[in-house]
């Protein structure tokens, strides 16, 4: 496998590349995509990350190689700027895909159908540009869930939004004011259709994008930026839809063993980088084999034969995409996740495969996962719920070549509770058979997630802990309880756990606050106390 030669990723090298037996290339010619793209652009993409590039950027890859497509992507950063200037123009928009197989197996693919990236607050002109073009079909969204608030958990609006409202469009600085910005120009080029899909991981992903785009529009033609048709153009599905979406591959950042391998193979400049916003990006993504994509068939101006790109792709109804979304992020997969990282950070587990494979945490998800929130799971009927936590669980998190890390899955993790745990919640609430006293499992990983707050783990270490929005609110609540000490704790959970924002419910109204500080407190004991708590209670 080792080769002598070296090369760099760009297009100077492509004839050289498709001499590596072990890289698939496309079968496409690359500039004559670029070429119709720029002229008659039909995707624009927010969002540069390493999803997109593994999955998204495969979606049309695969399109284009059957000759089903003719254009490729133009992808916008409007996060961090770096990904843009140094895993995406060095390499002129290429990226080598590498499918990690359970049994070891690396598939390394080289993706060109992205063929242009700018930076969202940069190229503001080029975008305007875009999206006056008739050919336009769809504007979609990797931004993460965050990047649909427009307000804080306590209700407020984020400034930078409400600079947004008093401001000009064109100074619009949070994503979904330039989203609006940008539909207003397509509006004012002659109310031009066009579809805005989600396929970022949150609940009614679409419908989020259109309350944020809708209310700040309002906000516009309140201070006369913007026209009443304006609004009228928005909610009108005969122009602009917002279909709702469900989306689930798991890539990484990416890793060093790949690098290596990259680089065996006779690639030069693999290397990871870390910017200074902290995003994990290279040359080169990592993923998972599995991927789905479900998503709700409303596509005003056209859109890509999706159904026909091999990728996991299912164009059905909005019932069935929420149901699917559904299933995923409050059931099988999401909830699952986000106990293993909580946990795995606690426990230093350097992997969500060495999470998995601690069989107190292995049987946690499946309690959680089986036991509790299947019964209140709607099953979709295209995937099958139990079968979809079996792979979830047998496989994907059982996939050693999958480095994915506790700490990247706990990011967030304030933004994602309500979702992945308050909506079971809720289904036991409003049915009449279940007893929502009986979740015992939910509020372990609740307590967990508090004592991994404390930024110190199992043994008494002080670790890091994972950037999250409410970070400094919720470590300022929870100030002053001290590790071995569990006489520190004095109630200051309460006033959090009564967040509806934060976790979907009033845990104390629900009667479940008084069990979540137990698991806390008894979490607190000192060393190897979570484990400990874990094993009382998975053991009963």
């Amino acid at each position: 496998m080792y080769q002598e030669v070296k090369m760099k990723l760009n297009l100077n090298e492509l004839d050289n590349i498709k001499k590596i037996a072990e890289v698939s290339t496309p079968v496409y010619d690359i500039k004559t995509v670029k070429e119709n793209t720029l002229s008659a652009p039909k995707w624009l993409h927010f969002g540069a990350g390493n999803i997109f590039r593994a999955y998204v950027g495969k979606m049309q890859q695969n399109l284009l190689n059957k000759g089903l497509e003719n254009t490729g992507i133009i992808v916008a950063e409007s996060f961090d700027g770096e990904i843009i200037d140094k895993a995406y123009k060095p390499y002129d928009n290429l990226t080598l895909s590498v499918t990690l197989s359970k049994d070891g197996n690396f598939s390394t693919e080289l993706i060109a159908s992205i063929v242009e990236s700018l930076k969202a607050n940069v190229d503001r002109e080029k975008l305007k540009e875009i999206v006056v073009q008739p050919t336009l079909q769809m504007i979609s969204f990797t931004i993460t869930e965050k990047g649909y608030n427009l307000k804080s958990s306590t209700g407020e609006y984020i400034q930078i939004i409400k600079d947004d409202f008093n401001s000009s469009p064109d100074n619009a600085k949070h994503i979904m004011s330039i989203l609006t910005e940008l539909l207003h120009v397509r509006f004012k080029a002659g109310a031009l259709p066009v579809a805005i899909v989600s396929m970022d991981n949150c609940a009614g992903n679409g419908d989020r994008i259109k309350a944020a785009v809708y209310d700040i529009a309002k906000h516009w033609k309140e201070n006369g930026f913007v026209e009443d048709e304006f609004l009228t153009y928005i909610m009108d599905e005969t122009k602009v839809t917002f279909p709702v979406s469900m989306i689930d591959k798991i890539t990484p950042r990416p890793a060093k063993v790949v690098e290596e391998y990259l680089e065996k193979l006779g690639f030069e400049d693999m290397n990871i980088i870390v910017t200074s916003k902290n995003s994990y990006t290279a040359a080169f993504v990592n993923a998972e084999v599995a991927e789905y994509f479900v998503v709700e068939d409303k596509f005003p101006n056209g859109r890509p034969c999706f159904e026909k790109a091999d990728a996991g792709i299912y164009m059905t109804d909005r019932e069935t995409v929420e149901k699917t979304e559904r299933m995923k992020v409050t059931t099988c997969l999401n909830p699952l996740h986000t106990t293993l990282a909580v946990f795995g950070c606690l426990l230093n587990e350097k992997t969500i495969y060495d999470a998995v494979s601690n069989p107190y945490l292995n049987k946690l998800i499946k309690k959680i996962g089986y036991d509790e929130a299947l019964k209140v799971v709607d099953d979709p009927k295209i995937l099958s719920p139990k079968k979809f936590i079996d792979e979830v669980i047998d496989e994907r998190f059982a996939n050693k070549f999958i480095p994915d890390q506790p700490e990247r899955i706990a990011t967030d993790t304030s933004q994602k509770v309500a979702i992945r745990f308050g909506e079971t919640i809720k289904a036991y609430i409003a049915d009449k058979n279940l007893n929502v006293d009986d979740l015992k499992y939910i509020p372990l990983v609740y307590a967990g997630w508090f004592r991994y707050l404390m930024g110190v783990d199992d043994q008494g270490n002080s670790r890091s802990v994972s950037p999250d929005p409410m970070l400094e609110t919720l470590q300022s609540a929870i100030a002053g309880i001290e590790f071995g000490k569990p006489e520190t704790y004095r109630g200051q959970l309460r006033k959090i756990l009564k967040n509806k924002i934060l976790f979907g419910v009033d845990l104390e109204e629900i009667g479940m606050a008084d069990k979540v500080e137990c698991y806390f407190v008894e979490m607190l004991k000192g060393k190897n106390a979570v484990i400990d708590t874990l094993k009382k209670y998975l053991t009963e």
